[in-house]
């Protein structure tokens, strides 16, 4: 066991790193959902799909 982990430690230390970024984003992007923040962080005036945004209020109606 001692030998595999001796062989393996740069692989054991970069998945490790990679883990943790990982499960920070997913805790920002929870913690961000429960604040009400988009995720998308553009300006809705430019966006095509700004109709189905859950903050957005004012309806648009074509004449």
């Amino acid at each position: 066991m001692l030998t595999f982990l001796a062989n393996n430690i740069g692989t054991i230390i970069v998945l490790a790193v990679i883990a943790a970024v990982v499960a920070l984003i997913i805790v920002k992007m929870r913690r961000d959902k429960k604040r009400g923040k988009s995720s998308c962080g553009a300006d809705c005036a430019c966006c095509p799909s700004s109709g189905m945004c859950r903050g957005n209020n004012n309806q648009h109606t074509s004449k």
